[in-house]
């Protein structure tokens, strides 16, 4: 086994040397984009903290910023020795990148009247051109001058008290466009994707992920179902300049549980899309789970890289889906290439096909309970998995849990919640819930090593060329792996759990590697079903900063 495991390591480095020239996606001195760059690797081409010497990391400052309410799952931001933070309710901080002294903090004025069934949350924030893009609990997006955090312009893309949706994922920026996408799966509301221009506001286009009557795919929804068909796209997409297109991943439909209303494939749910970044036409279109009721969010991120397929380089979209499965994909074109597991208990189908067909579908049944693996909370949550060129390997969480699920029948209202049914979380047969951080083979799904933890993992995944890997824990444990064999190197306590995504950068030649810390969210909350003792978990609002010491640089 260790031979095997020994031979596949070196296949994959070999991959790695020739890896994705064209599609770079590794970041350097700064963390420019959500998900580093927007090819959404989570890779950094630092080195200076390793394996060798990770064990010396120390803390270099802290920033408390005081919105503990929902915990903290942003994303940080550097650039030009500058950190722009976001917290759940909408404050964004400026911080010196070595120090953490505060540079300019901006506080956004929710109505009095406003609540959300969302959050409160944000996961992070865009800056380009000398502005900070943020979207809103309220469903606006804002810009603000990133030297001084002074207000530039805000725009409203819909009425959340109508919607029961907002804005809670960092913007994607692409050829001067700021792209946003909403919530409301779970409500009674119809998703869409929204561009502005990034200097004046200006809205540019609009995909609708339901489509209307007289647009392709409106004939896989039922009667009216379509008005209400969920299909949130609440997490960021990516962007590839080659080819100028965007793709973004979209979640459920509504009813969650429930289709006997909205009967067909009930596109564009649970599909990745591609768009024309000029003028947001579909270009292509792949859907991973045809007439969803198991709340199945095809909504993850989208990592792009370039691999070779049979001897022939291609361009390639990484997809985990909330239904336990990571799709692979050419992205020039939608063709599925192969989809493999990140959790072992799955029970909904029994496979994915040759052409990406579900294979034994397991629907829940109105009226009466029935055991679905994993549960709502997902195979894997939104929290970014991380793509190494240095190694050839995707890291990423996985969760093993499941749920009882009744299945009712459910008149929509507008903007209200929209579930068709219920759930109660379960231990799985096996009696073994908890979570995990694996590397895998992106092509095959073959394993090289798995770091087991009795929660499930909910923070996302970094890595770098020091051949580390860095995630955090719902008890407070920010620690690093070595990348090569998933050894625990080095930890240290925040004392609040990690729910958002670290990163790291330089200043001054100075390697740095932050974190979020703030236990909170949706999932976080889910836990206390079947773990009870989470709920005593401390909540918070810090981002912890380490580097090594001086000395030992």
């Amino acid at each position: 086994m260790i031979r095997i495991i020994l031979l596949l390591m070196v296949g994959l480095l070999m991959v790695g040397a020739v890896i994705g020239c064209a599609q770079d996606g590794a970041t350097k001195a700064d963390w420019p984009a959500y998900g580093g760059q927007n090819s959404a690797w989570r890779y950094s081409a630092l080195d200076a903290i390793h394996t060798g010497n990770v064990s010396q990391l120390t803390a270099a400052w802290v920033f408390q910023t005081g919105d503990n309410d929902g915990g903290l799952q942003s994303t940080p931001l550097v650039i030009d020795g500058v950190m722009y933070v976001s917290t759940s309710h909408n404050r964004v901080f400026a911080l010196d990148a070595v120090t953490g002294k505060r540079l300019w903090s901006y506080r956004y004025e929710l109505p009095k009247t406003f609540t959300t069934f969302y959050g409160p949350w944000n996961r992070g924030v865009a800056v380009a051109e000398g502005r900070v893009l943020m979207g809103t609990l309220d469903n606006n997006v804002v810009a603000l001058d990133a030297r001084t955090g002074r207000e530039l312009w805000k725009v409203n893309v819909e009425d959340a008290n109508q919607c029961g949706c907002n804005i809670t994922a960092a913007p994607l920026i692409a050829r001067g466009k700021v792209i946003v996408g909403v919530t409301g799966g779970d409500s009674a509301h119809r998703g869409y994707i929204n561009a502005f221009d990034l200097r004046t506001g200006r809205h540019l286009w609009r995909f609708w992920t339901i489509p209307g009557p007289g647009e392709k795919g409106h004939e896989t929804w039922a009667g009216d179902s379509w008005k209400f068909g969920g299909g949130s796209t609440w997490m960021t997409g990516s962007f590839d300049e080659s080819l100028g297109m965007v793709y973004w991943a979209v979640g459920n439909p509504a009813a969650d549980f429930y289709g006997g209303n909205r009967k067909g494939d009930n596109l564009y749910t649970d599909s990745m899309v591609a768009l024309d970044v000029q003028t947001g036409k579909l270009k292509w279109h792949f859907q991973q789970v045809p007439h969803d009721v198991w709340d199945w969010d095809a909504a993850y991120e989208a990592v792009l890289v370039d691999l070779p397929v049979n001897g022939q380089m291609r361009k390639l979209l990484i997809n985990v889906s909330k239904g336990g499965y990571t799709y692979v994909l050419d992205r020039t074109n939608g063709e599925f290439l192969t989809a493999w597991p990140v959790a072992k208990n799955i029970n909904w189908i029994s496979g994915v096909g040759p052409k990406g067909e579900l294979l034994g579908r397991n629907e829940p049944v109105v009226g009466k309970p029935k055991l679905i693996c994993p549960s709502i909370g997902g195979g894997r949550s939104w929290n970014h998995g991380a793509w190494s060129p240095k190694s050839g390997l995707f890291f990423t969480t996985g969760i093993e849990w499941c749920q009882e699920v009744v299945s009712q029948p459910e008149t929509p209202v507008e903007g209200k919640t929209y579930f068709g049914g219920t759930f109660k979380l379960v231990s799985t047969p096996d009696g073994k819930s908890g979570g995990h951080l694996a590397a895998y083979n992106p092509l095959t799904g073959k394993p090289v090593w798995r770091y087991e933890y009795k929660y499930p993992l909910l923070a996302s995944v970094l890595a770098t060329a020091g051949d580390l890997i860095f995630t955090g824990d719902a008890e407070g444990e920010f620690f690093a792996l070595d990348a090569r064999t998933g050894k625990k190197l080095w930890s240290f306590n925040t004392g609040s759990g990690h729910r958002g995504s670290s990163i790291t950068y330089a200043v001054n030649g100075r390697q740095y590697v932050a974190t979020p810390s703030g236990w909170g969210s949706a999932v976080a909350g889910l836990m206390q079903q079947f773990w009870p003792e989470t709920e005593q978990f401390p909540s918070g609002s810090a981002v912890f900063v380490f580097a090594l010491p001086e000395t030992k640089r």
